[in-house]
């Protein structure tokens, strides 16, 4: 059994089928991430693909925050730093949003907006409305 959703594909397979799981493997080398884990309970298999944002979208975001939030250059900040530990509040985030909005050439969906709690979240966005994008 396989399903595929967004980001994630997980399916169920006997350990003799290994061959089958590195034939997908194969196909999935385009992805940055892949991982595994085994559940103890439903003797199952499962494989999750995530695809994270390039290195570049995510330092572009971090740029944009520390400009908002006037955060001084040398503050250091990851993927998983999220806006209101680094002071942000609402309307912090939606000058961030707009920032980003200018900054990509995007428009961000406001209950989309409203689920960016991360740097990651944000480069994730921004990277999934760009490819969705038509082109000029």
């Amino acid at each position: 059994m396989a399903s595929l959703s967004a980001t994630s594909l997980s399916f169920k397979a006997p350990s003799t089928q290994s061959t089958r799981i590195s034939q997908v493997l194969r196909k999935a080398s385009t992805f940055q991430s892949i991982s595994f884990g085994r559940f103890q309970s439903s003797k199952s298999l499962r494989l999750q693909i995530s695809c994270a944002a390039k290195p570049e979208t995510v330092q572009k975001v971090s740029d944009i925050v520390k400009e908002q939030l006037a955060l001084s250059a040398d503050t250091a900040l990851t993927a998983e730093s999220k806006f209101s530990a680094l002071g942000a509040d609402s309307l912090d985030t939606v000058e961030i949003v707009m920032a980003l909005e200018e900054k990509f050439n995007i428009s961000v969906e406001e209950a989309d907006a409203q689920n960016i709690t991360t740097i990651q979240e944000a480069a994730d966005l921004i990277e999934d409305l760009v490819q969705k994008k038509p082109a000029a």
